[in-house]
């Protein structure tokens, strides 16, 4: 078993990772008749996308001897209605600028391949930009 969700009520809820103890908390947005004062479920998807990118990353750049510490992305989530989903996720990614011409191609396609992003559904919209500046 990877984690476990416990319902306080409210809308809200805490999830736990078993392996390491460590915990966050859910609550519904405010568009769906929640507070928003966490993460919502589709917020942890959003996120995850960027979260997954970003160690994907870091793998290969290590492998690389890149260091890409401190790299930062800033994600934007979008709902669609009937049914409530997804419809589109925002990934603007920060990275440091002293990265080579070549070693900034490999480590977006690998961004690119990331298992939460082949994950998702396809017809969730993708919209991922690198920002090589920092």
């Amino acid at each position: 078993m990877t984690s476990k969700v416990t319902y306080h009520g409210e809308l809200r809820t805490t999830c736990e990772h078993l392996r390491s103890g460590d915990t966050f908390n859910t609550d519904a947005p405010i568009d769906n008749n929640g507070l928003g004062q966490a993460f919502s479920p589709t917020d942890t998807v959003a996120t995850g996308l960027a979260s997954c990118m970003l160690t994907v990353m870091g793998i290969k750049a290590r492998d690389l001897g890149v260091d890409i510490k401190g790299a930062t992305a800033e994600v934007t989530k979008h709902m669609a209605s009937d049914p409530r989903r997804i419809s589109k996720i925002e990934v603007s990614i920060e990275l440091p600028a002293d990265v080579s011409e070549k070693n900034r191609k490999i480590l977006e396609r690998t961004a690119n391949t990331c298992p939460v992003h082949y994950s998702l559904h396809p017809d969730i919209e993708k919209v991922i930009k690198f920002r090589w500046e920092k």
